[in-house]
């Protein structure tokens, strides 16, 4: 199995490892074939099962506009609302099972043997982590999702028929400033904090422990095999895989559809480029040829030197906001807000007997939802990097670190815009749409044009860097587990994600239809997360023992 695996681009595990003996071979049950100068190496069925569905999908919404539009609105009110307690629970347990396996012996085995050495940087590595992992959601939920949550937290709570209709989180905080502003960051660190990035975690570690240490193909399906056996390499594992096909091109979709709006209307403040649907679809379709370009000069020349020169210009944003707004406040903040985070913690994480349902259902079930939706995508590219790490320095470093840096970013972003309403009185970026929030934010600020400038340019990197990786994960998911199938295979996924996007933003729901696909998706495959994380713990436990 190890041949096996170093013959399809999977390194064989180094120094002592706990194999997994299986019959399986990687693609022994591909379809390959030549088309012209084109190479063709897919799965079958999970490719042919994937592509149908998602073109059948496409056909229906454009042929029936107002019937998908109706069904994307149903679907959204009926999970989110059915499954809010299911969604949070889950979650909960991703963030314990995490914390655990720091402090539990466990964490000391090393992912791709005893002997591995990290085949990237710590640079490089936190570089491509975040410009995959939550690149284009901080650039426009940054400014906007603290200041929502101040306004609907100041205004207080509001009840009709009995029930609740604001939008505040847990018991809002009427006329407090102070408390209004601190109540906002708790829940917008709750959302980017540490529930998030447990998510990402669970699979990224599932993915690299069986495919790195196990020798099995770098596929879903493979953190199974504790659980169903040789089974995994049937239709069980075929449904595991199509699943996160579905839940990683819709959640990237949605990504997409967000940085499109977003840099539509910084085009619109700064050069007066119309706003509106064909500006959006414009957007997307040179965004990702661009990104066709980065996927053909692959991993290493492609995603990660355009992560690296991302996280160079956003660090520079960030110094920038952080230096020419109320710099102390900000520091101090910072800490506050963390404060008020750990003491918010219970309550927000709570998922029976809520009162906030508006709050708790179209923010945070939406934000699960749409974090797990992204998981395979970024579990799996956390994975290709993170190989030679041990699992107690994989875990904090993905989870904890992460956090922080999110936490850092909202408190500076999200605070310079709240000090210019309570302490300036500028309320530009508070009455703006949420995709204009940022830039009004930082006309407040000097050098506005060249600020905005770095922002959109920002966005845009960023939604190359997430379509090239989503395309990369996805052919690995389709080609059997294979992490060197042919290149035109990628370029087909990454056209794939832009028409997805691009169909669902034209469609009646708007980005609305992009939030109920997520969430629709999001839904089966937090049952496959925890199942996930028993999978783990076993894997876990037979690589201990060797050690």
């Amino acid at each position: 199995m190890t041949d096996t695996s170093a013959s399809q681009g999977i390194p064989e595990p180094e120094g002592s490892s706990q194999i997994i003996e299986t019959d399986y071979e990687i693609g022994q049950d591909n379809f390959e074939t030549q088309i012209g100068p084109f190479g063709l190496d897919v799965h079958n069925p999970v490719f042919v099962v994937s592509g149908a569905c998602i073109i059948a999908f496409v056909f229906y919404t454009l042929a029936l506009p107002e019937h998908a539009g109706a069904a994307f609105s149903w679907m959204f009110s009926a999970v989110t609302q059915g499954f809010d307690w299911f969604f949070l629970s889950a979650a909960n347990i991703f963030v314990l099972f995490c914390l655990l396996l720091i402090v539990l012996p466990v964490g000391s085995v090393r992912l791709g043997g005893a002997e591995a050495t990290p085949d990237y940087t710590y640079v490089g590595w936190f570089a491509m982590l975040f410009a995959a992992g939550m690149g284009i959601g901080l650039m426009f939920y940054g400014v906007s999702e603290p200041m929502s949550h101040f306004a609907a937290s100041i205004g207080g709570t509001a009840a009709e028929d009995g029930a609740r209709i604001d939008w505040a989180p847990l018991g809002a905080a009427a006329g407090d400033e102070q408390a209004a502003v601190r109540l906002a960051f708790a829940a917008t660190i709750f959302h980017w904090g540490l529930h998030p990035w447990a998510i990402y975690a669970v699979v990224a570690l599932a993915l690299a422990l069986f495919s790195y240490n196990k020798g099995l193909p770098l596929t879903i399906r493979s953190a199974f095999y504790p659980i169903l056996g040789d089974r995994v390499w049937g239709w069980p594992g075929h449904v595991i895989d199509i699943l996160a096909v579905f839940a990683t091109l819709f959640g990237l979709a949605t990504s997409l559809g967000f940085g499109a709006t977003q840099a539509n209307a910084g085009l619109n403040e700064l050069f007066g480029v119309p706003i509106g649907s064909t500006t959006e679809v414009i957007l997307i379709s040179a965004i990702t040829g661009v990104a066709l370009i980065s996927v053909m000069r692959g991993l290493d020349g492609g995603v990660k030197v355009l992560s690296e020169i991302n996280m160079g210009l956003a660090a520079l944003l960030l110094l920038f906001v952080l230096f020419a707004g109320p710099t102390l406040a900000i520091l101090t903040g910072f800490v506050d807000y963390l404060a008020a985070y750990l003491t918010y913690l219970p309550a927000l994480s709570n998922p029976i007997g809520r009162e906030d349902t508006n709050f708790m259902q179209g923010w945070t079930s939406f934000y699960w939802a749409w974090w797990i939706s992204w998981s395979p995508f970024v579990g799996m590219f956390i994975a290709r990097v993170s190989r030679g790490r041990t699992v107690r320095e994989f875990i904090i470093c993905v989870l904890l670190i992460p956090s922080l840096v999110c936490v850092l970013w909202m408190s500076v972003f999200g605070g310079v815009a709240i000090q210019q309403v309570v302490q300036d009185g500028y309320t530009a970026a508070q009455e703006a749409p949420l995709e204009l929030k940022l830039f009004k934010m930082l006309d407040g600020l000097p050098l506005a044009s060249i600020t905005s400038f770095i922002g959109i340019i920002l966005v845009i990197v960023f939604f190359v860097t997430s379509s090239d990786s989503g395309s990369l994960v996805i052919d690995t998911i389709t080609a059997g587990g294979k992490v060197d199938a042919p290149v035109p295979q990628r370029v087909f996924w990454c056209i794939f994600e832009g028409a997805v996007a691009i169909v669902l933003l034209l469609s009646a729901g708007g980005l609305q239809s992009l939030q109920s696909m997520v969430i629709s998706t999001g839904l089966p495959f937090t049952i496959v997360l925890l199942v996930m994380c028993v999978a783990i713990w076993k894997g876990l436990q037979a690589e201990r023992r060797i050690l």
